[in-house]
């Protein structure tokens, strides 16, 4: 255990916000790391130590899998004072279809499904995703209906790419 400054343990030192993400981040990464087929998505703390904690998996990631970490992060959060006081509040889950894609494994298991991509520049490209590469994405534009519909081949760098979302299509 480290000591901190002397007098009082490090862990009821106020720990700063990117400390604590990284923290929370090897923790997720520990709990995870033999399920070859989940990664971690992202961690936020909200002010009021509302800790948000994103897994995702190739294939998805049950809601028992999510349950037994939430259970045994909130454990060792709670028994290591990393909150003072247990002064917080722990989520896990996957990325709902609101949540913006952010990792490569994220698009590549979402090939065949349509997306909005938001660029940069903050023009939008709505298409199927049709492949991911290490550099960039195409996406299949179609535009019109039955005879006048038109295929348009998109390829877009990550490079360029501000968002980009799942479209529900009814």
């Amino acid at each position: 255990m480290n000591e901190g400054n002397g007098i009082v343990p490090f862990f009821f030192l106020p720990m700063d916000q990117t400390a604590l993400i990284i923290n929370l981040q090897e923790r997720t990464q520990a709990l995870i790391e033999a399920e070859k087929d989940l990664f971690l998505v992202e961690v936020r703390i909200k002010p009021t130590n509302n800790v948000k904690i994103y897994i995702d998996g190739d294939q998805g990631v049950s809601v028992d899998k999510l349950v037994s970490y939430n259970r045994k992060l909130y454990r060792q959060l709670e028994e290591e004072g990393v909150f003072p006081n247990g002064d917080f509040s722990l989520e896990l889950s996957s990325p709902g279809l609101d949540e913006p894609i952010k990792l490569y494994r994220q698009y590549l298991k979402n090939v065949g499904r349509p997306v909005e991509v938001v660029r940069i520049d903050g023009t939008k490209v709505e298409g199927v995703l049709q492949a991911v590469s290490e550099s960039q994405v195409e996406l299949i534009e179609t535009k019109g209906k039955g005879k006048k519909m038109e295929q348009h081949t998109h390829l877009i760098p990550f490079a360029d790419i501000k968002t980009t979302k799942i479209q529900i299509k009814f």
